[in-house]
């Protein structure tokens, strides 16, 4: 068995991560950053737990109008296929990021 302290995990830059398991096709990783990520579009199902930190997720619905929900620390956000979003920490945070391995 392995254990992971989140807030121990520091990247030497924003969005670094530290590759906790394959799960059938699915990356389970740990993702340090201070700075927003890029917009981008998932080519598949994404789960989002904001372990530490809070972070403001901007999301476009189907008609582009834009969105924000401030995530605080154990707030999920699951992410269809297709849904357009990035996500802008408020100082560091520790995110945890289920998704199809190799997602953007």
């Amino acid at each position: 068995m392995k254990f992971y302290t989140a807030t121990a995990f520091t990247g030497k830059k924003a969005w670094d991560a530290q590759d906790i398991t394959n799960i059938e096709g699915a990356s389970v990783r740990l993702h340090w950053t201070d700075e927003p990520y890029i917009w981008h579009t998932n080519d598949g199902r994404e789960v989002f737990v904001v372990l530490s930190g809070k972070v403001n997720m901007l999301y476009r619905d189907k008609t582009g109008q834009e969105h924000s929900k401030v995530m605080s620390v154990g707030d999920i956000c699951f992410a269809e296929d297709g849904d357009e979003h990035v996500a802008h920490p408020e100082g560091a945070a520790h995110i945890l990021v289920i998704e199809k391995a190799g997602s953007i």
